[in-house]
């Protein structure tokens, strides 16, 4: 097996790219999440409560500044956050995080109809990965739900096109991997064979998966219409659901740093 993509996403809900090889750090790919998006109040906004954030694109241009992108051309280049003090967030186990300058988040609120406030984590490391989710002591994290990497197989992804069956006969198989937004894919061997991995190492790197991934109503975003659907969690819930919830890919924590290639040799622990 191999790892076939590589995606970092530097700000929490905005469309990200594809990277030929990308940096471990023990919270996740580097520039991966390190940004992400609140109200006036300090709560965090995510695609789910505004899709049109999946239509702005963000990549990460070197160690202090990413850039954003609409789907018009027009783009921002934002740098990390300097002599501003850190504002109250949502975020669990964050607390606060530091504010981007008020032109980025003009040039956002104009994008999307909302006023919004582009933060930043400063230290990862503030932030552990909770129990609940299959952290252990001294497992940490960005400003990404629940895990510090994502990792989802194609042949797990082509199992749920199938189910899915006619609503999603016409959508690139590109698309529906965007839908749920990994962060490393491989070409795996039996669908959903990862759920029982309880290790896995990618190219040089060693990863505990954490848990198997729960997932929400951002999958059913279109990411290309950002238009809202019942798929696929209408069939997730015919196939994969146990605990009142509906699963796909797998969470996973670094063990070590290193970096990693697509291409890279998959195999499971």
């Amino acid at each position: 097996m191999r790892i076939t993509d590589l995606r970092v996403y530097p700000v929490k809900s905005l469309a990200g790219d594809s990277v030929d090889e990308a940096i471990v750090e023990p919270w996740g790919l580097e520039g991966d999440r390190r940004w992400g998006l609140v109200d006036e109040a300090g709560e965090k906004v995510t695609a789910r409560e505004v899709n049109a954030l999946l239509g702005l694109r963000a990549e990460q241009v070197d160690e202090d500044t990413i850039r954003i992108h609409d789907r018009d051309g027009d783009s921002i280049l934002v740098d990390t956050p300097l002599g501003l003090g850190p504002v109250p967030v949502s975020h669990a186990r964050q607390g606060f995080a530091n504010p981007a300058d008020e032109d980025v988040n003009w040039w956002i609120a104009d994008r999307v109809g909302q006023p919004l406030r582009l933060v930043w984590q400063e230290d990862p490391r503030v932030r552990r990965v909770s129990g609940a989710h299959g952290g252990l002591d001294g497992d940490v994290l960005s400003l990404a739900d629940a895990g510090p990497l994502l990792m989802v197989t194609e042949r797990s992804l082509e199992q749920v096109r199938e189910w899915v069956g006619e609503p999603w006969a016409d959508e690139d198989p590109a698309t529906s991997m965007v839908r749920f937004r990994p962060n490393v894919v491989i070409d795996g061997a039996e669908p959903f064979a990862e759920d029982a991995w309880p290790t896995v190492r990618l190219g040089g790197v060693e990863f505990r998966t954490a848990e198997v991934c729960d997932r929400c109503v951002m999958t059913q975003i279109d990411p290309v219409a950002l238009t809202t659907g019942k798929e696929p969690i209408a069939t997730l819930a015919r196939h994969r659901k146990w605990d009142g919830k509906t699963w796909f890919g797998t969470r996973l924590v670094p063990q070590g740093s290193g970096v990693l290639r697509v291409g890279d040799e998959v195999v499971p622990g």
